[in-house]
């Protein structure tokens, strides 16, 4: 038997506004509002309101037989609601069917487990929170920013009471092991890890209307046939995805639609398949050994790392600089200067710095607003300095309260 899980990432950031270094220390808006509203209603209207639909269509034709699993940044649920609540209103419909699951994540889709731990679980339980609050649901699987994991992750995670994780299907880590089965993460005794299938996931995310790949056309029969291989050599088909998948970054017109709306009934047609969600692939399965995984890992570009964001100097020095600055921003009591900081630690403003132009440099070129590398540095540090500079007045607030007595004064 075999059982297919989807798993669909939703996440818009928000978008940093082209900030000179003449407004440090005299505007302090960072954030390009028009923008995020224009990009949020387009990609609603290309993806989240049809592909919502489709879904919730699958659902109801296959008797609550189809199921699927979100996760949500909770900065997108804030766009969602600010610039396209009925995005917000389609995904509780779904909720509602009780075929959709909701998994937890950092709230501002931020790296800080590689930074902060304390910064990382406040934003788990502020998204959590957020969670339970639209949707009705208390997540029991976690999935980390860019699904980036190693041991210490998992031990964590386990800890703050969650039953699953999800992680890349690395060949590096999985060697001849099939990422087709649930594994146990070293250093844990009870949390499951769900690997996802990059091969099969890549072909409906990246390749589905590649012309030169020597599989297109992919039509839901053949990709129907390469489920029914794992019969025998596997329990559970993870297909994650970015959710964008759907009619932005696979448009429309390359009939991706029409292949998710055929998919279910062609994979239903083989008595041992069926589709489950991660929690019930947790119950259902059990882990068939253990993965030692020193080194984060991700889903993004071939080495499967965190060089996307991590992997030269200037994103180093941007997330060092960011992260230094935690104390201050948290004891300043300001929530607008905390919302700010956090806003900032959107994994996106780093990805926009990546200087990767080989193999992965037209996917890092494709999702890029700004015209280099050096210019997403440039920006983002101005507004790095005026951060800090909210702060310094913050601390010279506190020290020196209006109304307070001047030494040495008459």
């Amino acid at each position: 038997m075999v059982s297919v899980c989807f798993y669909f990432q939703v996440h818009q950031p928000w978008r940093i506004r082209h900030y000179p270094i003449f407004d440090i220390g005299h505007d302090h808006s960072y954030f390009d509002d028009s923008k995020n509203r224009e990009v949020m209603q387009k990609v609603a209207g290309k993806c989240y309101l049809p592909a919502n639909q489709a879904i919730l269509d699958l659902i109801h034709q296959h008797d609550g037989k189809f199921k699927a699993s979100y996760s949500i940044t909770g900065i997108a649920l804030d766009q969602f609601e600010a610039y396209a609540p009925e995005v917000l209103d389609s995904f509780r419909a779904l909720a509602k069917t009780g075929c959709v699951e909701f998994l937890n994540e950092t709230y501002h889709h931020s790296l800080s487990f590689l930074s902060s731990r304390d910064e990382f679980k406040e934003q788990v339980a502020l998204h959590r929170k957020k969670i339970q609050r639209l949707f009705g649901q208390s997540p029991k699987v976690f999935r980390n920013t860019e699904l980036v994991f190693n041991n210490e992750l998992a031990h964590t995670v386990e800890k703050m009471g969650y039953k699953g994780i999800l992680a890349e299907g690395a060949d590096h880590i999985l060697g001849w092991r099939s990422p087709n089965f649930l594994y146990r993460p070293k250093t844990t005794s009870t949390i499951k890890l769900l690997l996802k299938n990059y091969r099969l996931s890549d072909d409906i995310a990246f390749r589905f209307s590649e012309r030169s790949w020597k599989e297109w056309p992919l039509t839901a029969e053949k990709f129907t046939s390469w489920v029914n291989a794992i019969n025998g050599n596997g329990n559970v088909l993870n297909l994650f995805m970015d959710y964008e998948t759907f009619g932005e970054h696979q448009w429309e017109s390359t009939g991706i639609f029409d292949f998710i709306r055929a998919l279910p009934h062609f994979i239903r047609q083989h008595p041992d398949n069926d589709f489950i969600t991660p929690s019930e692939a947790i119950r259902r399965y059990p882990a068939v050994g253990d993965l030692d995984i020193h080194h984060p890992m991700s889903w993004a570009d071939i080495e499967r790392d965190t060089s996307a964001w991590l992997g030269n100097r200037m994103q180093q020095e941007a997330f060092r600089h960011l992260f230094q600055m935690e104390k201050d921003v948290k004891t300043a009591g300001d929530p607008a200067l905390l919302e700010d900081w956090r806003k900032l630690q959107t994994s996106d403003h780093l990805y926009y710095m990546c200087t990767k132009w080989f193999a992965d440099g037209d996917v890092h070129k494709y999702f890029n607003p700004y015209g280099s590398p050096y210019d997403g540095f440039i920006n983002f540090f101005n507004v790095l300095n005026d951060l800090q500079h909210r702060i310094r007045e913050k601390q010279r607030f506190v020290s020196s309260p209006p109304g307070a007595a001047v030494v040495g004064s008459a």
